[in-house]
């Protein structure tokens, strides 16, 4: 669905009309949105972020685990160091029954999962934007877009600014802003996917799944404590400051999210999952919530995308929201950059859709693989769930490939027909010759170019060093291999002749 017109939203609002036409604008300011602007704008494209909610950050997360891709992603972007000193890294995560999955044999420089609230995340991300120069539009409600051949009309409404007149009557402020380029991170509730008419198939998996922070009087065994059992399954995991949250189900509690929630009730979920409650107090905050599997059927209309959980929502179990929309934006992100900044042709663009659409699909499978298992009451089901924990602790190709989905670092994008082996796949943190590391090289957006010492400056080039950096293997190893901004392969030669990389650099770079 690439066609070059939307669905015109509803406004309702009326005003003034914004004329300052803007290459990017991004809807929505959580962690998608942040990193997808923050690398906008590191790569010179003046991008806008317009948000809904006040500029205050919440402490009211969801997710609470950074796995090891997107930590490898993070460190591209100068972030991963600060966030492993916030967070407490676990290298067995136990999902359900006596299935527990290792990661300390991972081969990547993060072999763990590092538990960290979601807006400690929120909170780097941000000031990195910040710092690249990210316009922030905050108390700005998308309302409505449409588009043509040459960019994107955004209406939004402005709540008016504090202490006047106007916001003591509560008054808002009609606006229409122009772009090139819009991408909808605004969550499950998307008004961009709404807008431009996508639906969002799928349906509701668990209903009135509880969520707690509270004090606990006795301190679990493990960092992560999660089990299951036929009728409940809880999680509990530490926000740092003496909060736990629980998430937690019971089947025998099918209600309404409307149903008033009360610390007993959280005691009891807890008791039935875990075996006991730790003694849980001060609870600061409570809620219900259900746990929907959806997948817009396109990412792209247009000029307008989808990122993020705009563009797929699943269970929490295995921790993979908040790290599949980060992916996401660090997919799009570098080919917006390259298209508006005239160095690839829009057709760059279509590739998003292609490479991350069979990830979120392969995302709803596996989490909600994962969580039909913990929920598993019936015989057959728990016998295929013991079967199923047997075979992933023999079979080590099996039990690989089961950690690199969940992970992310077994995903790899579809290379054109006769590419090079290792066309499209993820390219781990390898040393340089000069002591430093491939991840480093990637910061500030660029590709890297890791050739045999031999090959000299070969490729090196006045004209591409904005983007484009050239570096040399640490061992004696002879392919010549580029690097996308993203950290995956974007070409390869185990013998690549200088008119051959010339070709690669300009098909790729610009």
């Amino acid at each position: 669905m690439t066609g070059t017109t939307g669905t015109t939203g509803t406004t309702g609002s009326t005003g003034t009309t914004g004329t300052t036409p803007r290459p990017v604008i991004v809807v929505g300011s959580g962690p998608t949105g942040l990193l997808l602007a923050g690398d906008l704008a590191t790569a010179g494209v003046p991008v806008t972020l317009v948000e809904k909610r006040p500029h205050h950050l919440s402490n009211l997360s969801r997710a609470f685990v950074l796995h090891a891709r997107t930590l490898e992603q993070l460190d591209a972007r100068g972030l991963a160091d600060e966030l492993e000193q916030a967070g407490r890294p676990l290298d067995r995560l136990r999902l359900f029954g006596g299935l527990t999955v290792a990661l300390d044999t991972l081969p990547s420089r993060f072999n763990h999962l590092l538990v960290l609230p979601q807006y400690e995340v929120e909170k780097a991300l941000r000031r990195r934007a910040v710092e690249a120069g990210v316009e922030f539009r905050y108390e700005t409600e998308v309302t409505g877009l449409s588009q043509d051949a040459d960019g994107v009309t955004v209406r939004v409404r402005t709540a008016a600014a504090p202490g006047t007149a106007a916001a003591t009557a509560g008054e808002v402020q009609g606006e229409e802003l122009r772009a090139a380029y819009v991408v909808g991170t605004d969550g499950m509730r998307s008004v961009v996917r709404d807008a431009i008419g996508l639906p969002f198939p799928g349906r509701s998996v668990i209903r009135s799944v509880v969520l707690a922070d509270v004090r606990l009087a006795e301190e679990p065994e493990t960092l992560l404590t999660v089990n299951a059992v036929g009728d409940a399954f809880a999680f509990l995991a530490p926000f740092g400051d003496g909060y736990y949250r629980l998430i937690g189900w019971n089947r025998a509690r099918d209600v309404p999210d409307s149903e008033p929630l009360d610390l007993d009730e959280v005691k009891e979920v807890t008791r039935l999952a875990l075996g006991r409650d730790f003694g849980m107090y001060d609870a600061r905050w409570m809620s219900r919530f259900h746990s929907d599997e959806r997948q817009a059927p396109a990412y792209r209309v247009g000029r307008v995308f989808l990122a993020g959980d705009a563009a797929h929502v699943h269970t929490p179990a295995g921790g993979q929201g908040m790290n599949t929309g980060l992916q996401d934006a660090a997919n799009l992100s570098w080919k917006l950059a390259q298209v508006v900044n005239g160095h690839a042709p829009a057709e760059l663009l279509d590739t998003y859709e292609a490479e991350r659409h069979p990830v979120g699909r392969s995302v709803l499978r596996s989490s909600g693989g994962i969580v039909r298992l913990a929920m598993a009451k019936r015989p057959w089901t728990l016998a295929l769930r013991a079967a199923l924990t047997g075979f992933l602790g023999a079979a080590a190709p099996v039990r690989r490939r089961a950690v690199g989905q969940l992970t992310g670092i077994g995903y790899r994008y579809p290379a054109p027909r006769g590419a090079h082996r290792l066309t499209g796949t993820r390219v781990p943190d390898v040393a340089l010759a000069d002591g430093g590391r491939l991840y480093e090289e990637l910061r500030g957006g660029h590709f890297v170019l890791i050739t045999p010492e031999a090959y000299g400056d070969r490729g090196a080039d006045a004209r591409r060093k904005d983007r484009l950096a050239v570096a040399h293997w640490a061992s004696d190893r002879r392919t010549a291999l580029l690097v996308r901004p993203d950290g995956y392969a974007a070409w390869a030669s185990d013998t690549a002749e200088p008119g051959a990389v010339e070709a690669a650099l300009a098909t790729h770079v610009g």
